[in-house]
């Protein structure tokens, strides 16, 4: 799928920094991803799904961010 391998990198990057200032940049990914790939909601799934693995590993500020992309990531599959 066009763009899944650099978004699923861009937000593995960003969960791991925690940093709530680029929840902006993580949106932006999963949007661009979306207006670019065919059949996005499969794709979206795998990133929720690897969110989700992140989110168990993680603590704090990671927890939060990817509980974050988590949520926003099922309004998008919501929307579809």
């Amino acid at each position: 799928m066009p763009g899944l391998a650099e978004c699923q990198n861009l937000l593995r990057l960003l969960i791991a920094r925690g940093d709530p200032k680029a929840i902006p940049l993580a949106k932006g990914a999963i949007d661009q991803y979306l207006n670019t790939a065919p059949l996005s909601g499969r794709g979206l799934r795998v990133l929720q799904r690897d969110a989700l693995d992140q989110h168990s590993a993680a603590v704090g500020v990671q927890r939060s961010f990817a509980e974050t992309v988590d949520a926003y990531i099922e309004r998008k599959l919501a929307e579809e």
